[in-house]
């Protein structure tokens, strides 16, 4: 893992994702997730899993602004890029869902995390 890595993982560590917390406060966004329309993606945004309405779509949007105004921002302080700062904070965002959410693989296919061991995949530090 570079140093750079090791930098934003222990800065992810160190301090809780404001996003998804402020997005659980949206009730669309709980009942999407709850729901399985929507899901976590390697990249550190939400994705649509399958079709979706405006209101879903208008959803996701205002949380992926969300995040990556929240990413840059954490990026600038890290010295990292937007991409890598959210490539981490996917990876984080993964490894915290719960049993019966969807997130994305690395292959791009949707999954629905099952009860058990935690997510880990071999491309995150």
């Amino acid at each position: 893992m570079s140093g750079k890595c090791t930098l934003i993982a222990a800065a992810l560590i160190a301090s809780a994702l404001a996003t998804p917390a402020l997005a659980q406060r949206d009730p669309a966004y709980a009942a999407a997730r709850a729901a399985g329309q929507i899901g976590e993606k390697p990249d550190g945004y939400i994705g649509i899993v399958g079709a979706a309405s405006p209101d879903l779509r208008r959803v996701v949007e205002d949380v992926n602004i969300k995040r990556r105004a929240v990413y840059a921002e954490r990026a600038q302080a890290q010295h990292a890029t937007v991409e890598e700062y959210a490539f981490t904070s996917g990876c984080k965002l993964i490894a915290q869902t719960e049993p019966g959410e969807k997130y994305m693989t690395p292959t791009g296919g949707w999954q629905t995390r099952g009860a058990g061991a935690p997510l880990r995949d071999s491309r995150c530090p």
